[in-house]
């Protein structure tokens, strides 16, 4: 792969209850750990809201692409991403759902934009096979 960018960001402090930064000071968060995962909650964000706000980002970049590539409108469409955590073996994993609204165009199309849309999304591409990816269409 021929690297076009390369994001640099650090963790500071205690992790899920620490601060991230990015190297160009574009991002600066405190994190809080959620109430539902023991933590005292808080106005910080976590991990995996901030995966969720990536993938989101990027899964709807990936689906203006292919809607250009098929010559169909996507004007106004959104995507959310839902990040879940949980026990998995010995540690934790992810779940992820992308759902995808995609309004003015015909289910059946839409279907097959996200789905073209997965294959293409760096995220999906890094996530397949080692996160259950569940795609909706609004």
């Amino acid at each position: 792969m021929k690297t076009l960018y390369v994001a640099k960001a650090t963790s500071t402090g205690s992790g899920r209850d620490g601060h991230v930064r990015t190297s160009d000071d574009a991002l600066a968060a405190d994190l809080s750990v959620p109430k539902e995962m023991g933590g005292a909650g808080g106005a910080g964000t976590n991990p995996e809201q901030l995966f969720a706000a990536g993938y989101a980002a990027c899964f709807h970049s990936a689906l203006q692409l292919v809607a250009r590539r098929e010559k169909v409108r996507v004007k106004g469409s959104s995507v959310t991403a839902e990040v879940g955590i949980g026990p998995a073996g010995g540690g934790f994993g992810l779940a992820v759902e992308l759902v995808v609204d995609v309004p003015d165009v015909e289910r059946e199309t839409a279907e097959k934009l996200v789905a073209a849309a997965h294959e293409v999304c760096p995220y999906s591409n890094a996530t397949r096979g080692n996160v259950d990816v569940e795609l909706r269409v609004a």
